[in-house]
């Protein structure tokens, strides 16, 4: 039996979904079966495995093979999330892999590096970083070189659900008891380190921390910072895609000005020239707020402290970030003041949150399937950006294309709010368009052209997930990059 059929052969009595809304003793939901489609879908899921095989390096996945060669934070996160389907055990290896790098104060870096892969295969590179010795005020670990800023915080997220998928192992191995303390960590530092607006959420202090890297939202805050000379750099994400699909030169100088800044100043937080809060990131601290209130259970902790602080972390957000003119949330320029009016999926996202008012809620709906993304009359994926903005394009990393994992969230907010049609077409959609790109990092939110690098790590792993999800009972129970620095 090769290594892909024994993944593929664990047992599927194991799968669950996390409802962070849902009392202790809720039901699961089990894996589908006897569908007309089990033969295609059995092929997709055998596809998605062998993807996420030729990604694992042995003690983690990296994204892809040739542009992304290290392991990424909220990937590794996304990617447990897939692998607990079929080896609960090597999902809680990803994820004890990433935290093991995390530093003194608490961050969990977005990049770890590996330190066989050369470093000129990636910039910036870890002689860029300087992790050891730029970071050593804050902790940063001396045995592992990793980047020194971080990326949206799903971990608790995925340790949850990793735990679930297999209870008998996790407990058998203490995974929830070694993990919970540094996730933990990770959540003091964002919440009092990085409140740098004063409101309660969270700030991100580089593009690259939000994930959503070249977002046109991210204009007016960047416009500020004096970009690094061309010369200074060399872009290797040029090596592997094309430069109209990426960052432009101009936006690179910034990202690379604004990281040797926060380096040059021993990475302490709040005095760089851009501070955002961000809906998507700050959703996702809350979701993980939820279940790691539900991790502190298990361990047999008190968890209504976490329950509380999300509820008041939900209000902060719809306080600070939601727009009822355009029906989403908007990222907040901390330092201009002001909110960013620029229409994009991180506005959507927080469509996963159990604590949203119904008239939220219903607005959002109104905004996905809307003229400005389109869902469901001319997408079948959501675009990252919106479809009547100045800044669309189809193609260009995070200004217009369809990405898997904002499709996930989306699908899982859609399911939870009881809008199961929505979520079934989405995640039809989501499924289909993972087989013909070829599990594509990213692709065209109308036609579903590939676009980016393919065999990517977290679109062939959040395939897995949403292959487990039976569309017929999961209302009521359901949860709820390339230029990455």
């Amino acid at each position: 039996m090769d290594r892909t059929t024994q993944l593929i052969a664990r047992p599927a009595e194991c799968t669950v979904v996390y409802d962070p809304a849902a009392p202790p003793g809720s039901p699961h939901v089990r894996a589908p079966g006897g569908d007309a489609r089990t033969t295609g879908r059995s092929a997709l899921r055998r596809r998605a495995v062998e993807v996420l095989e030729r990604n694992w390096t042995g003690t983690s996945t990296v994204p892809s093979l040739g542009l992304y060669p290290h392991q990424w934070s909220w990937d590794s996160a996304f990617i447990a999330i897939g692998l607990r389907h079929v080896s609960p055990r090597r999902a809680q290896t990803e994820l004890e892999t990433l935290l093991a790098a995390q530093w003194g104060d608490g961050r969990v870096p977005h990049i770890v590096f590996n330190p066989s892969v050369p470093l000129d295969a990636y910039f910036p590179s870890p002689d860029f970083w300087r992790s050891s010795t730029a970071g050593r005020a804050a902790g940063a670990p001396r045995t592992v070189q990793t980047s020194g800023i971080v990326q949206p915080p799903v971990h608790a997220l995925a340790a949850w659900l990793v735990h679930r998928a297999d209870p008998e192992l996790s407990r058998a191995r203490g995974f929830l008891a070694r993990v919970y303390p540094r996730l933990a960590a990770w959540h003091r530092y964002l919440l009092h380190r990085r409140d740098l607006g004063g409101g309660g959420l969270v700030s991100v202090v580089h593009p690259w921390e939000q994930g959503m890297d070249n977002a046109p939202a991210w204009d007016a805050p960047l416009a500020r910072v004096t970009p690094a000379p061309a010369r200074s750099f060399r872009r290797a994400d040029l090596d592997h895609g094309a430069a109209e699909d990426r960052p432009t030169d101009l936006d690179y100088g910034r990202y690379v000005r604004l990281a040797a800044d926060y380096r040059d100043g021993g990475y302490a937080d709040g005095g760089g020239e851009f501070a955002v809060e961000d809906p998507s990131f700050n959703a996702l601290l809350i979701a993980s707020e939820h279940a790691l209130a539900r991790i502190a259970h298990e361990l047999g902790a008190q968890a209504t402290a976490r329950h509380a602080r999300a509820e008041r972390l939900t209000a902060a957000l719809v306080d600070r970030l939601w727009d009822p003119e355009r029906g989403l949330f908007l990222c907040r320029d901390v330092r201009g003041g002001t909110l960013v009016g620029e229409r994009g999926v991180s506005g959507l996202v927080p469509l996963i949150l159990p604590g949203l008012a119904r008239e939220v809620v219903s607005a959002v709906v109104r905004t996905l399937r809307g003229p400005h993304f389109g869902l469901g009359t001319t997408t079948r994926l959501v675009p990252s950006y919106d479809l009547l903005g100045e800044a669309f394009d189809p193609h260009r990393y995070w200004r217009g294309p369809a990405w898997f994992n904002t499709g996930w969230l989306i699908e899982r907010g859609l399911r939870l709010h009881g809008r199961p049609a929505e979520a079934d077409a989405l995640r039809e959609a989501v499924l289909d368009t993972a087989l013909t790109s070829d599990f594509a990092e990213y692709v065209d939110p109308y036609t579903g052209e590939g676009c980016g690098t393919t065999g990517f790590g977290w679109t062939a792993a959040l395939t897995l997930d949403l292959l487990h999800q039976d569309s017929t009972t999961t209302t009521s129970t359901a949860f709820k990059g390339g230029d990455r620095g």
